[in-house]
């Protein structure tokens, strides 16, 4: 066994007080170069300590997120990563204290890398401006380097690919250090060795050469140089944790460990000119000074006045609503609360108040009793809650008191997702996350209908539903190994048999019952427009009719139905006649009489059911949501436009078709019991009333109270129990979980804000070793935010004149567009009139321009010629859409020419739907007559397409089809004939290393480029009651005929390229060319 190194813990220079604490999770940590001091990150703020230990000193105290700190070389300085407006800037301070000056403004985000040597710049990573030259991917992740004065003004750009963690070789300002980013994978995981771990480069910008140090498959990070050709660097060699180590730039192979630290990984690696590192292991900063063998710990004494307040919270949006059965009342979810409030009126009850998620719930057929699930007590649990003084307050929205029940004891089961049955007498759920079970509310009996063999997932997320009858069940299964195409089936009550009723090769979902029960409607895409991938297609509300007379019935034509109706009543009342002269004097209740109409049992007749489903939309469409009236006579339905949903309302019997409006946001349906009443559910609730089809709003007025760390603690929990339970493989890839949750635990208390908690999820969910995991934080945009514009334009970073010259305007961008004069080379003066100076910042001037009309004033310098144009700036999203859509095009045109004309080529951006519309369109279209194929696949995040692809390019030509002597197809004419050829790199992932094991064991092909990683696992990723806060479960592994899974196997090309940094910003592809070369080889020699 391993033996942790124990540490020396320097003893603080002055006692704690009261109001101390000892802090963890310090993050970010910086030694100033004169050795004094260490600066860090806690709880959003940045502090420093002196090195020997005692009280911090906080240096930033806003309510922005301030992160990142770099030393200036004097010490004097700190510069760091600020989002007062939104997104990451660059700030520097005076290290003593003071108000802080900001240097970067561009929406993009800045993170601060270091100082140069003279202090005079603070050099940062950002995405902003690929060179024109550049065939470099545009993305985000593919930032550039900077150089931002100290004192503000425009920026110079260094390199034009990544370079984290910059470190200057010591007495050079030309050569430095830096870690590299290839691809997609999460920064914090861990254990890996494959293609897309980081390595740690030397460039000399004398030469503008890259050379690779750390050339091999497992992590090395933060580069710290040091004297006598040396640096130190953090990785995962041997047998270990990520340590510190040291090598020899001259001899980087022959790397030694500097710490021998068990368990968790070192972070976070910086070095005074004295030769003292510092770092933080498990939360804590220490350092080794230089000639120590042994680390010691820095003790800190940090006065913290942040006292985990609660927050007041006004509830501002309701999901998962729920309307009473009566239509009165509607229960939803705020932040993991439950609130109910009136259809009418603005009075709304808060019903549960815990940190834990509450969710799925259920009203008792008399409206007076909820059912829901809750998250608290560590498991999933189904609650009850009942006015408890019911003679006074008829409804939740007025109740003073709650009675709050678990309806069962706490045995180790899970229950979730309650449904009450429509007579009240019972109450399904679902078991253990994939079984459906109902308990009898009378004796308490429950009884099992499925054993988990339909819904093999660990999310609980199938659908079911009670008939009107309350004697039978509908919900959706997965039937002979189908995964994840769903059937609809029923359960009869009565003997707990389970029939599909679809069988169908298609998605079947969403079961409702209709027609008073004789019906069940669902959703299914066997007429859409297939989607590509697994998920997406076009989708048609259908019906299958539980019992001929029900189909019959629908066949009718609109007279006939008439009279059948008016028959109907005429028998209705012959039988409620002899019903009351049957009864006793007694006199009736008119409820007594209701609920025995809607318990009319519903006949079944199974034979011929498959014979008796039709499709009730007239054209397939983007399927939202669903929902009929009670007779099943209209229904209603939502579907995604091209820029927003659309309610439409259908008359089947009619055969018309009505657009009712256009929604503003998604929706869904729900009803009260009668159906006379509907509700469109989403972020905000409305009534739709099928009489008129007049839609109000439901508003309402509550706040509550959050308790930050208690949900935070809350949320911890969740993700360790889901992690547990969902985790492809029971194994867990060894990790003992539960200890290792409890190791994480302990950050908890130290952790006040989402950035931080989103990256403590992604540390203790990357010792998990896979794919597709760890925290995320979207953070909700803000009308004080930044939001640089662009003007479609790829400027000349090496420009160093007054204005900003052009060095290529983009296709399709504002200053492209018919009448535009501006070309390569103009310069750009003055936007709205203010001057685009040297010393002037673009972003600045561009920010919050998007979609307005701005005044551009240029200059050709080749003329003299000056004039002035009106553009509408785009937003950077669809700036990078152009990016995109020019990189491709440059990738096609090089293969044109690399080629003679004789290949195409095609990129797959996305293992989605769209993309392979794309891809077909282009492979069987424009390129159908190119000798051979270029499939380029790198930087491809994923999807579902591995089937779809190799479908398509397995062609085997059998035959030609000839009219008249001339050949018109080959056959198939649907799939790529030809030979192909695929490139692809370490920024692969997820379905993108699916597809090119796919495309190469079957033989379809030889890979070209580097390795992908082993990350062919499908994901859950799971929103928390914090709807900003999101992780994920990598939920489906893919298992080889010899039992080994996909994950973590690295593919390797036939042949094996690299794109060297220095020559990929001039414009050079060498992947591609070498796969141009071998696919015109392997063409040539079979001629």
């Amino acid at each position: 066994m391993k033996k942790a190194l124990l540490p020396l813990v320097i003893a603080a220079s002055t006692a704690l007080t009261s109001a101390a604490v000892t802090p963890l999770w310090l993050r970010d940590v910086k030694i100033s170069p004169d050795g004094k001091n260490i600066a860090f990150s806690y709880k959003g703020d940045i502090w420093t300590v002196p090195v020997a230990g005692g009280r911090a000193t906080r240096v930033t105290a806003t309510d922005s997120y301030e992160t990142s700190p770099v030393w200036s070389p004097d010490s004097r300085q700190i510069a760091y990563a600020g989002d007062r407006h939104g997104n990451f800037d660059i700030y520097i301070v005076n290290a003593a204290g003071g108000a802080p000056r900001r240097l970067t403004s561009n929406s993009s985000s800045e993170i601060p890398e270091a100082f140069t040597p003279d202090g005079k710049d603070v050099l940062f990573s950002a995405a902003i401006n690929d060179p024109a030259s550049s065939a470099v991917f545009p993305t985000s992740r593919m930032t550039e380097l900077y150089a931002v004065p100290v004192e503000g003004g425009r920026l110079r750009q260094i390199l034009a690919t990544p370079a984290r963690f910059v470190s200057y070789l010591p007495g050079s300002s030309d050569t430095f250090l830096y870690q590299d980013v290839k691809g997609h994978e999460d920064e914090w995981r861990k254990h890996h060795t494959s293609s897309v771990t980081r390595d740690i480069w030397i460039y000399d910008a004398k030469t503008g050469s890259h050379r690779n140090l750390t050339l091999r498959g497992g992590e090395d990070t933060n580069p710290v140089a040091a004297p006598d050709g040396r640096f130190y660097f953090l990785s995962e060699r041997g047998k270990g944790p990520v340590n510190v180590w040291t090598a020899t730039i001259d001899n980087p192979s022959q790397a030694t460990a500097v710490t021998d630290f068990a368990t968790h990984p070192v972070r976070f690696l910086s070095r005074a000119d004295n030769g003292t590192l510092a770092f933080t292991y498990d939360g804590e900063i220490y350092i080794l000074a230089q000639g120590a063998k042994t680390p010691a710990k820095v003790a800190i004494d940090i006065t913290d006045d942040d006292t985990n307040a609660t927050e007041r919270l006004a509830v501002s949006s309701a999901r998962g609503a729920v309307p009473s059965p009566d239509g009165k009342s509607v229960a939803f979810v705020y932040r993991g609360n439950i609130f109910v409030t009136s259809t009418e009126y603005k009075t709304t009850k808060q019903i549960t108040d815990t940190p834990a998620a509450e969710s799925s719930i259920s009203w008792s057929p008399d409206s007076k009793t909820l059912y829901y699930q809750s998250d608290r007590d560590g498991a999933s649990a189904i609650y009850s809650a009942r006015i408890t003084r019911e003679a006074d307050e008829p409804n939740f929205a007025n109740a003073t008191l709650i009675d709050e029940q678990a309806v069962f004891a706490n045995d180790g089961h899970e229950r979730t997702v309650p449904r009450v049955s429509p007579d009240g007498k019972k109450l399904a759920f679902i078991l253990d996350r994939n079984k459906l079970a109902v308990k009898d509310l009378a004796s308490g009996i429950v009884t099992e209908l499925t054993d988990g063999s339909t819904y093999h997932h660990r999310n609980g997320g199938f659908d079911y539903v009670w008939s009107p009858d309350s004697k039978w069940i509908a919900l959706e299964i997965i039937d002979r190994k189908r995964d994840p195409y769903s059937d609809i089936a029923i359960i009869n009550m009565a003997d707990g048999k389970l029939t599909n009723l679809t069988n169908s090769g298609y998605f079947d979902q969403m079961p409702q019952w209709t027609a008073d029960g004789n019906a069940i409607v669902f959703a299914s895409e066997r007429y859409g427009m297939r989607n590509h991938a697994s998920w997406g297609s076009e989708m048609d509300v259908m019906m299958i009719f539980v019992n001929r007379d029900a189909y019959d019935r629908f066949r009718l034509s609109e007279e006939d139905y008439a009279l059948t109706k008016e028959l109907d009543k005429k028998a209705e009342k012959k039988s409620d006649a002899a019903t009351k002269d049957k009864k006793s004097s007694k006199k009736s209740d008119d409820k007594a009489d209701k609920a025995e109409k809607k318990a009319k049992d519903i006949v079944v007749e199974l034979d011929g059911i498959e014979d008796r489903i039709v499709r009730l939309t007239p054209m397939s469409s983007d399927l939202q949501s669903f929902i009929t009236t009670a007779d099943g006579e209209t229904l209603y339905y939502i579907s995604q436009g091209p820029d927003k949903a659309q309610l439409w309302k259908i008359s089947p019997r009619k055969d018309d078709i009505k657009l009712v409006t256009s929604l503003d946001a998604p929706a869904g349906f729900e009803s009260s019991a009668d159906r006379k009443t509907l509700f469109l559910t989403g972020r905000t609730i409305k009534k739709l009333d099928p009489a008129s089809d007049k839609i109000t709003p439901v508003t309402f007025s509550a706040t509550m109270v959050l308790d930050p760390a208690a949900e935070r603690a809350y949320m911890f929990d969740y993700v360790a129990r889901e992690e547990a339970e969902r985790f492809y493989t029971p194994t867990m890839h060894g990790v003992d979980w539960p200890a290792m949750t409890e190791a994480y635990r302990k950050f908890l208390p130290h952790i006040n804000n989402k950035y931080d908690f989103a990256e403590m999820l992604s540390e203790w969910l990357g010792e998990l070793n896979v794919s597709h995991t760890g925290g995320r934080y979207r953070k909700g945009g803000s009308s004080q935010d930044d939001n640089t514009a662009s003007l479609g334009v790829i400027y000349d970073m090496n420009y160093d004149g007054e204005g900003l010259r052009i060095a290529e305007i983009i296709d399709k961008g504002p200053l492209s567009r018919a009448g535009s004069k501006a070309k390569s080379g103009d310069i750009i003066e003055r936007i709205n009139g203010r001057e685009v100076s040297f010393g002037s910042s673009l972003a600045d001037i561009m920010n919050n321009l998007t979609g307005k009309k701005t005044l551009v004033s240029l200059r050709d310098p080749r003329t003299g010629a000056e004039w002035d144009e009106v553009v509408l700036p785009i937003s950077n999203g669809a700036n990078n859409r152009l990016l995109y859509n020019r990189w491709v095009k440059g990738r096609a045109a090089l293969v044109d020419s690399l080629s003679g004309g004789r290949l195409g080529y095609v990129h797959i951006e996305s293992m989605d739907d769209e993309s392979f519309r794309k891809v077909y369109s282009d492979v069987l279209g424009k390129y159908n007559d190119r000798e051979g194929i270029v499939i380029d696949i790198r930087w491809n995040g994923g999807g579902r397409l591995h089937e779809d692809v190799e479908i398509l390019f397995s062609g085997n030509k059998y035959f030609t089809q000839e009219v008249r002597g001339t050949e018109t197809c080959d056959m198939p004419s649907r799939r790529w004939n030809k030979p192909s050829i695929m490139v692809m790199s370490e920024a692969c992932y997820s379905n993108a290393h699916g597809t090119p094991w796919v495309y190469k064991n079957r033989g379809l092909g030889k890979l070209v480029g580097m390795p992908v990683p082993g990350t062919m696992t499908s994901v859950n990723w799971v929103t928390m009651q914090d709807p900003e806060l999101i992780f994920g479960i990598p939920v489906v592994g893919y298992r080889l005929p010899d039992g080994s899974f996909l994950e973590n196997q690295q593919l390797n090309p036939d042949i094996k390229v690299s794109n060297d940094p220095a020559n990929v910003v001039k414009g050079e592809d060498e992947q591609i060319k070498a796969a141009v070369e071998e696919l015109l080889k392997q063409i040539d020699s079979k001629k």
